[in-house]
């Protein structure tokens, strides 16, 4: 009978060890399947789209950030340059007033050395660094006329108003150099985040980009139906504050006390001022933004609110986290047209309400001024709003 017992290995076990050709075949499985772990991984090293997407709406509200310190250093700038030119010129001013004094002085000296009365001592003090200690050394003002006291005393004065504005005018050009650094350091920052997203975007396969233009068109959807929600919510608020009002009316009417409009003064007035600012934001769809622009070709975000408000005759600040101060803060419910809404925890963009959920914004790098909801980025985008006036 054939035995069932299976077949030797034909090398040998020696304390555990396998014959030199299984091992060799062993190791050779090991390193095959070390090398599959290894490559299997470098396939899923590729962040999925919805991390890119992620990354780069992140990198654009960073190079936000960043404008907005580019802003704020370009306007500390500018007016930092602003007080050194006029430091200059009048160091330049009350140098040309010592030098006239001087010159005086000089005259006096050379009277003196022609009569020969006390050319030395008048020499000397043209030639010291500090006249009035020298006055008090050696009592030249005692040995001096009216008219040379009084030419003195100008000149002292004179040397004394220099040496100061001197000295301011050497702080001032110290802190603008310090304030052009900041500007450095902030243009240089957003022109790298936006050069990192441009990258990331460039690796996206034409397919990719198609699948991303869908999520946005759903996002697009969705914040348009949250717009309309909040249309719709403010129109029935508004129509209880009429009721309300109405009803007040015919009330105060009935028992003699006569009557009041609904609408008071200061809102027909802010009514007045936000129409031309939304007839100004409107004018300006279509162009493109550009990260520290305030038009007329081009805008940044808080470019554009600012330049709007201005056409209403209202002046904001530069940046975002100025503008979000520059006004009294409303609840979302009770937003009106031109309100500023201010979105992100460290309220990096601005957009300027036009109701039923609807605003006029700047949006980002490679977009143009448009018409958007205020959802465009999810409800809990939003920061706050503001009425400027």
């Amino acid at each position: 009978m054939a035995s069932h017992r299976k077949s030797r290995p034909t090398g040998t076990r020696v304390a555990g060890i396998r014959t030199p050709a299984l091992a060799t075949a062993a190791l050779t499985s090991v390193a095959l399947l070390s090398q599959s772990a290894n490559a299997a991984p470098a396939a899923d090293d590729k962040p999925s789209l919805e991390e890119v997407e992620k990354k780069v709406d992140d990198l654009y509200r960073q190079a936000e950030s960043a404008t907005d310190k580019y802003n704020a250093a370009k306007e500390k700038t500018a007016k930092q340059r602003k007080r050194v030119d006029t430091l200059l010129d009048d160091v330049a001013e009350r140098t040309q007033k010592l030098n006239e004094a001087r010159e005086e002085l000089g005259s006096f000296a050379s009277a003196q050395y022609r009569t020969g009365a006390a050319a030395p001592d008048t020499a000397t003090f043209l030639l010291a660094d500090t006249p009035q200690d020298y006055f008090d050394q050696t009592q030249l003002m005692d040995r001096m006329t009216g008219r040379q006291k009084v030419a003195v005393d100008d000149y002292v004065t004179q040397q004394s108003e220099t040496m100061k504005k001197r000295q301011e005018a050497t702080e001032s050009l110290e802190t603008l150099t310090d304030s052009q650094d900041g500007l450095k350091t902030a243009k240089a920052t957003v022109q790298r985040k936006l050069a990192e997203a441009r990258e990331l975007m460039s690796k996206l396969t034409a397919e990719e980009k198609a699948r991303l233009a869908a999520i946005e068109r759903e996002k697009r959807a969705e914040a348009a139906r949250k717009a309309d929600e909040l249309a719709r919510q403010q129109a029935a608020q508004q129509k209880a504050q009429e009721e309300a009002a109405q009803q007040q009316d015919s009330g105060s009417s009935s028992s003699g006390s006569g009557s009041s409009s609904p609408t008071a003064p200061d809102d027909s007035s802010y009514a007045t001022k936000a129409d031309k600012a939304l007839a100004f934001a409107r004018a300006q769809i279509g162009k493109p933004y550009v990260w520290g622009a305030v038009g007329p070709g081009s805008y940044d975000c808080s470019g554009l609110t600012q330049a709007a408000w201005k056409a209403a005759g209202v002046t904001l600040p530069r940046t975002t986290y100025d503008q979000v101060n520059a006004g009294t803060t409303v609840p979302l419910s009770q937003a009106r047209p031109g309100d500023l809404v201010f979105f992100y925890d460290d309220v990096t963009h601005v957009g300027i309400y036009i109701g039923n959920g609807m605003m006029i914004h700047a949006p980002k790098p490679g977009t143009y001024v448009r018409e958007e909801s205020i959802y465009y980025d999810g409800e809990s985008a939003i920061h706050s709003v503001v009425r400027p006036a």
